[in-house]
């Protein structure tokens, strides 16, 4: 299995989406949207800009 998207509708009726590994494992989830349109189109904007993202480490050294 490859790396996926799932789109789902939560018990609320909101649309939500989360990002799955190839081992089937969560990696992350998104918040709640009205609109299925707008859960799609926060997919593709993650698709689009994720390869460009930046990591801010906010951790504190130990």
């Amino acid at each position: 299995m490859a790396h996926k998207f799932e789109l789902y509708k939560d018990k609320k009726g909101e649309f939500r989406f989360r990002f799955k590994a190839s081992n089937g494992e969560t990696m992350f989830a998104s918040e709640g949207y009205k609109a299925k349109a707008s859960a799609e189109k926060a997919i593709e904007s993650i698709k689009k800009n994720a390869p460009a993202a930046a990591t801010d480490d906010q951790t504190k050294d130990d």
